[in-house]
């Protein structure tokens, strides 16, 4: 095991379904086209560029309350509204 990754807390909902996917209930075989376009998808959101910047702590402040009420990481959700700005 990684010892920088920590390992996955899964709600009792998911344990549930993880138990019964091992248990062959579900049938998670995706055809080759699935398979292509969630290697595609996955592809296209690969973070490999590194940014340092700096910024006003305020406005970094109300990027980690915004991130925290989404429940999300602060560096995860700036790198998203970049993604969106940049689309647009």
């Amino acid at each position: 095991m990684n010892p920088f990754k920590r390992p996955i807390k899964l709600t009792r909902y998911e344990k549930e379904i993880e138990k019964d996917i091992n248990a062959g209930m579900y049938d998670v075989r995706a055809s080759r086209e699935e398979t292509e376009r969630i290697r595609a998808a996955i592809e296209a959101y690969r973070k490999n560029a590194i940014l340092h910047i700096r910024i006003n702590e305020t406005v970094l402040r109300k990027l980690k309350e915004k991130a925290k009420k989404l429940g999300v990481k602060y560096q995860t959700f700036i790198a998203e509204v970049l993604r969106s700005v940049a689309q647009n």
